[in-house]
């Protein structure tokens, strides 16, 4: 679980701030995960610092760590047993975040626009078989970790979903732009 790197390298690396994006937590009855069981068990894996934002999976906090698979494992670990399921978590910097939230606004687009953040870079091949499925009324644009989703007006009616995002590149969370905005003004 949680590794203190001083204790290992000997060195004093300080403390870092990461942000976690939990994915398919409060969605029907039996994944509730509220933000106090959250924080508890974000402390338990031994970060520090611990705040969220809404109900939606969304955690900043403090650690020595510098690995994202380490950083993310250990939360998935705490999740499950806090939790009682699978919680996948997805872990970016504040410097990631703020280039994803600033990259949005070269998006000119009038209808919905969500973020699928990624827990893995994909591929060339990947991201070409993702922004294929798009229509002229449903786009994605892929950059890094993050795919930019721009979609009609009504979400829920949308044929480009997170789901379709998992096919091609496989683990995801899908967040509003309003929600990473304003992750990346109080974050960032």
């Amino acid at each position: 679980m949680y590794c203190d790197v001083s204790l290992v390298t000997g060195q004093d690396v300080g403390m870092a701030t990461y942000l976690g994006f939990l994915r398919a937590i409060n969605l029907g009855a039996t994944r509730k995960f509220p933000k106090a069981a959250i924080i508890t068990a974000v402390e338990a894996a031994g970060f520090t610092d611990v705040e969220t934002y809404i109900n939606t999976g969304n955690v900043r906090f403090d650690t020595p760590l510098r690995s994202r698979a380490r950083i993310e494992a250990a939360l998935e670990e705490a999740f499950e047993a806090a939790a009682g399921f699978a919680v996948p978590t997805i872990v970016f910097t504040r410097r990631e975040l703020r280039a994803i939230a600033d990259e949005a606004a070269s998006y000119d687009h009038g209808g919905k626009h969500y973020v699928s953040l990624l827990k893995d870079v994909p591929t060339a091949a990947a991201i070409a078989a993702v922004e294929a499925v798009g229509t002229t009324d449903e786009v994605a644009r892929v950059g890094g970790r993050a795919v930019h989703l721009l979609l009609g007006d009504n979400y829920h009616e949308a044929r480009l979903t997170n789901a379709v995002i998992e096919k091609h590149l496989g683990v995801a969370t899908n967040r509003n732009l309003t929600v990473i905005r304003a992750l990346a003004e109080k974050w960032c």
